[in-house]
């Protein structure tokens, strides 16, 4: 499971936004909106990705 990857991209600001909400985005490695990153397929990754999947764009790469 750990060879699969996800691609994030950062559709929606974080301003305004609870601040465990941040920290997720900012631990997935976003910075900026339309910012993309790979990431791996981890329960820990899914974990933060489902907590702002909302900001969120998800492919799998």
């Amino acid at each position: 499971m750990a060879d699969k990857k996800l691609k994030l991209t950062l559709l929606k600001s974080t301003s305004g936004r609870l601040a465990s909400h941040q920290a997720c985005v900012r631990g997935l490695g976003l910075r900026r909106i339309r910012h993309t990153v790979e990431v791996n397929d981890t329960p820990e990754n899914r974990g933060m990705i489902n907590k702002v999947s909302y900001l969120l764009q998800i492919e799998e790469a």
